[in-house]
C-alpha cells in the first residue's frame, strides 16, 4: 500500500473524520449556519490552504491575502463534493483521495501523481 492509501486508512479512524461513499474524507472545524451550495453549478467564494500528506503547502489563498471565486463544476471532484456538504461560514478540512483529485497525472509539477490532498476550506459565500 502506498503512503497516501495508508494515510487515508488511518485518517478514517480518527475522531471527527467522516467518509462519503466516494471516499472523500472531511472534518468539520467550524460549522457555519448559512446556505449550502445547491449543485455543482453553484458559484462559491472560498479561502483555502492545500497541502500534501507530508505537510508541504502547495497553494494558499490565505498567503495571497485574497479569496477565490469559482463554479463547483470547474474544480476537482473532491472540492465539488466537499463544498456541497458545507453551510456558508463553515471551515472544513477535506482529505481528498487521488481519484477525486489530480489522479495519475498530478498537477503542474506541484502535486505528484496519485497524491492525496488535504485542504482547509472556508466557505465564505454562495452565489445562487
Amino acid at each position: 500500500m502506498s503512503a497516501d492509501k495508508d494515510f487515508l486508512k488511518e485518517n478514517a479512524t480518527k475522531e471527527g473524520v467522516s467518509t462519503t461513499k466516494s471516499g472523500l474524507q472531511y472534518k468539520v472545524l467550524t460549522q457555519g449556519t448559512g446556505p449550502k451550495p445547491k449543485s455543482a453549478n453553484s458559484e462559491v467564494e472560498v479561502h483555502y490552504e492545500g497541502r500534501l500528506i507530508n505537510g508541504s503547502v502547495f497553494d494558499s489563498s490565505y498567503k495571497r491575502g485574497e479569496t477565490i471565486n469559482f463554479f463547483l463544476n470547474q474544480v476537482i471532484p473532491g472540492w465539488t463534493e466537499g463544498l456541497q456538504l458545507m453551510p456558508t461560514g463553515s471551515i472544513y478540512e477535506l482529505y481528498i483521495p487521488s481519484e477525486l483529485g489530480y489522479g495519475p497525472r498530478g498537477a503542474a509539477g506541484v502535486i505528484p501523481p496519485n497524491a492525496t490532498l488535504i485542504f482547509k476550506v472556508e466557505l465564505i459565500k454562495v452565489f445562487e
